[in-house]
């Protein structure tokens, strides 16, 4: 959770005079950062280093920590503001930030520097740490291999449980999480896994091969990160091995990495879903041109879509001037057909997001939806037809309740359909966006409502 504006700004006040004020042995500032969560210094320091008088501010702060500490400050910091503070830095204190921060958030934040940075690090750093490093590195954006860390503790095949204990021993300082224990053999495929609890319970002599759990929930390196976020959900892990094409462990993404993915895939979601690309910051602190930018696009086609909607009025001039009283009403149908269409399209596209719903279900989530948004219609049909009769008579209530019937059963078709068509196609069906969905129903509703009215005004 994120400090509120009251306590952020009285925060950064406070650190800011500290530091004014902070003496040559650096006490009282380190003093004070001491009481202060890693997550909270990171959200102050995202303050310092957005305004650029203030970044040396940023620098000193993290020149006060730990190096240790440090390196958790910066793995809070968002990417942009993690290269501002690197570019201020020497390679030799890149270096050391880098040995303390965990695989993954180290492979992260090596992916955001040049080539030169690259290359310069590369050559400092030992070769098992170089090599992983470059392996974490190279594993595409959005894959299970880009979100994993290297950190885990592995137990051979074959040992006591004494043995797996001293193991455990030896590599829990450096691990991500030591809750859960995984079972390699020979070739390093994974084989089993544990719980800590586990082994601390069972005989010293027992063998880990009769007390582990052979059916393991892993996924694969090249897995997309929104299914492996949903694995996590589903069985509530602690953390998920991640095995190669050859069978080999090669890391595993832990609960808090998971739920980050979920919320960014979330995020992702209701941006398209209002037809707003995706944001590369906070909304708070994206660059203005950015933000302009992720928006007009889809504004401006929409804007062309809704000359549809003219037109369509535009061909029923004479039915509009013959009654007068249908104009009162075209709101009111074409909106309800749109928030019709953008629940159902809302609908669909968390049933997908989740796995709730798939292609293969096209057919039976028509046949519910045929059934909800009749009743739909009819129920909103019936309300608003009393409204019809006072405005313009029993023709006009006609009118318009088979109106409300027909818009709000076509625009939750649309909106239940176009997510699957969507996925048809390879397309996120986030795209399926209210926006979208409401732009068509504009179009079609007003043909539907001025068909209807002339076929009933002409029998009249």
């Amino acid at each position: 959770m994120s400090l509120n504006e009251e306590t952020l700004r009285a925060l950064k006040s406070e650190l800011l005079d500290a530091l004014e004020h902070n003496d040559a042995q650096q006490e009282p500032l380190a003093g004070r950062l001491a009481e202060i969560r890693s997550a909270d210094i990171g959200q102050v320091l995202e303050e310092f280093i957005e305004d650029d008088e203030q970044l040396h501010a940023a620098i000193a702060i993290l020149d006060v920590l730990s190096t240790e500490r440090a390196a958790n400050v910066l793995g809070y910091l968002p990417g942009e503001s993690q290269l501002e503070v690197v570019g201020e830095l020497s390679d030799t204190q890149v270096l050391k930030l880098l040995e303390e921060m965990g695989s993954d958030e180290r492979a992260d934040l090596f992916n955001l520097l040049d080539d030169d940075r690259r290359e310069a690090l590369l050559r400092r750093m030992a070769h098992q740490e170089r090599e992983d490093l470059k392996r974490l590195a190279s594993y595409e954006e959005g894959t299970a291999g880009a979100i994993m860390t290297s950190d885990y503790v592995a137990i051979a095949s074959g040992m006591t449980v004494s043995q797996a204990l001293m193991r455990v021993r030896q590599t829990a300082p450096d691990a991500e999480t030591v809750y859960q224990l995984y079972v390699l053999d020979g070739d390093g495929e994974l084989v089993g896994t544990m719980s800590l609890r586990q082994l601390m319970v069972a005989r010293p002599g027992a063998v880990v091969d009769d007390i582990m759990i052979k059916d393991v929930i892993k996924t694969a390196v090249d897995k997309p990160q929104e299914e492996v976020a949903r694995v996590v959900a589903r069985y509530d892990l602690l953390a998920l091995p991640v095995i190669d094409v050859d069978g080999r462990m090669v890391g595993i993404v832990t609960h808090d990495d998971a739920m980050d993915v979920a919320e960014s895939e979330a995020t992702e979601d209701i941006h398209k879903g209002m037809s707003i690309g995706q944001l590369e910051d906070g909304v708070s602190r994206v660059k203005l041109w950015s933000l302009y930018r992720k928006r007009v696009t889809w504004l401006v086609l929409l804007v062309f879509a809704n000359l549809f909607s003219g037109a369509g009025i535009a061909y029923f001039e004479d039915v509009i001037a013959s009654q007068v009283a249908l104009v009162f009403f075209l709101p009111l149908l074409i909106g309800s057909g749109g928030n019709a269409g953008a629940q159902a399209a809302t609908l669909m596209v968390r049933g997908m997001a989740t796995g709730d719903v798939g292609v293969k279900d096209w057919s039976k989530m028509l046949g519910r939806e045929l059934l909800v948004a009749g009743s739909l219609g009819l129920t909103m049909a019936i309300a608003v037809a009393p409204i019809g009769i006072m405005r313009g008579g029993e023709a006009v209530a006609v009118i318009v309740a088979l109106s409300m019937v027909a818009i709000v059963l076509f625009g939750s078709l649309i909106g239940m359909c176009l997510p699957f068509v969507l996925e048809r196609f390879k397309v996120d069906p986030a795209t399926a966006s209210a926006p979208l969905v409401t732009t068509l129903i504009d179009a079609t509703g007003v043909l539907i409502y001025f068909t209807i009215a002339t076929m009933i005004l002409a029998s009249v």
